[in-house]
């Protein structure tokens, strides 16, 4: 049986760590290569500079505003969805009443239709989504301002995406209405594996709710919870806040660098003001920040496997 096994691990394993070395790697590879050069990303004629991009990108402000808003994102935005994902999704799957000569535990009436109403917003492309939204805070004729006159709160019109203080907010909460229905579905998924005479077990005991959640689901459920916050941090560091911030706010990236995230300042560098090079150091910063993150998650949350 042990026979030319690792000539059959190889064989399978050559093309798809072939593909990804030359399509992942390689990109972060060059990248890192380009950040100590000035290439413009406009001429093929470019000479190295050393230090000097890492030198600059100290000393830029926007940078650092840039590096505060994305870092807000990642800590803020995993707590957030994650948090509600989890009380939605017991809620839909353990939070029911007992029904007569059913099940001890059983979720709300209508339970499946409330899985498709939260991953709703998961069908529809975030450029969509990102455009709903952009008008739903318009300060004039938006849908959110309008509610407000028409109960009495005609006083209170927010600028939202205007206003320095709320934009960054206003486009966090499109985030989080965006990815929180994906993550009660997959939350779902894993309560619904969850062997029911545990929690009948629970309460027989005397276990109310809260402590079912925090002593039998949230444990069986933690590698499923970690998981999703590491992919809830990156999508905060990466595209879904590049789209939103890019098609909602004025700029993009204002009022004032407001909203400006890192990866939105990659590419204005790289795009708008044809600095490549200077693009890819912040690339670079970028990439360890997101890695440092990754690394925080999965190390503060390791904890013993529980099996069921």
């Amino acid at each position: 049986m042990q026979h030319g096994k690792y000539r059959f691990i190889v064989g399978f394993l050559a093309l798809p760590l072939g593909l990804y070395a030359l399509f992942v790697v390689w990109p972060f590879i060059q990248s890192i290569y380009y950040s100590f050069t000035d290439w413009t990303g406009l001429s093929p004629e470019f000479k190295m500079v050393g230090f000097d991009n890492y030198s600059r990108l100290l000393d830029d402000d926007i940078f650092w505003k840039s590096l505060q808003h994305s870092l807000l994102f990642a800590l803020l935005l995993p707590v957030v969805t994650i948090s509600l994902a989890l009380f939605f999704a017991f809620m839909i799957n353990v939070g029911g009443r007992k029904r007569k000569n059913g099940p001890v535990i059983s979720g709300v009436r209508g339970s499946s239709f409330y899985k498709i109403v939260y991953f709703f917003p998961q069908v529809l492309s975030i450029a969509i989504v990102a455009l709903l939204f952009a008008f739903a805070y318009n300060p004039d004729s938006g849908a959110i301002n309008s509610v407000l006159r028409g109960i009495g709160l005609g006083d209170v019109q927010p600028l939202w995406l205007g206003d320095p203080d709320l934009a960054l907010w206003a486009v966090m909460a499109v985030l989080v209405w965006s990815t929180v229905g994906f993550f009660v579905v997959l939350f779902s998924a894993g309560m619904a594996s969850i062997p029911g005479e545990m929690y009948e077990a629970a309460l027989l005991d005397g276990a109310n709710r809260f402590t079912t959640f925090f002593r039998i689901t949230l444990p069986l459920l933690w590698d499923t919870v970690q998981s999703g916050w590491v992919y809830m941090g990156i999508l905060a560091l990466g595209a879904e806040s590049f789209a939103v911030v890019q098609i909602m706010t004025t700029g993009p990236g204002g009022p004032d660098y407001s909203t400006t995230v890192m990866v939105l300042y990659v590419y204005q560098k790289a795009f708008r003001d044809g600095q490549a090079a200077y693009a890819t150091t912040i690339g670079v910063a970028l990439l360890v920040v997101t890695l440092a993150f990754a690394a925080v998650v999965m190390r503060l949350g390791r904890r013993e496997r529980l099996e069921y």
